[in-house]
């Protein structure tokens, strides 16, 4: 099976962290609820007819600060923050 780039040495991360990887299947969307619904959450930022290399580094410092520390349902209606950083202290840029 072909992972692409993105997924180079994941086999020896994989052994030095003793964690297991999967991956989804190609245009399987249903198998990748989290990361669709992140998309979701990002296109209210950068809607898809929105040129990405017109994207400032402030917009997506703004963005990226705000969906940080948004709470999910997902995550016990903490923040990813929150989760990330088990503190409860949100990190701010």
């Amino acid at each position: 099976m072909y992972y692409g780039r993105e997924f180079a040495g994941f086999d020896e991360i994989s052994k030095q962290l003793d964690a297991d990887f999967y991956f989804a299947h190609p245009y399987a969307s249903w198998e990748r609820g989290t990361n669709e619904n992140t998309n979701g959450l990002i296109r209210q930022y950068f809607p898809k007819n929105r040129d990405f290399t017109t994207i400032t580094q402030q917009e997506m410092d703004t963005a990226m600060e705000k969906l940080n520390n948004r709470p999910r349902k997902r995550l016990g209606y903490q923040t990813p923050n929150q989760v990330f950083f088990k503190s409860g202290v949100a990190l701010h840029i």
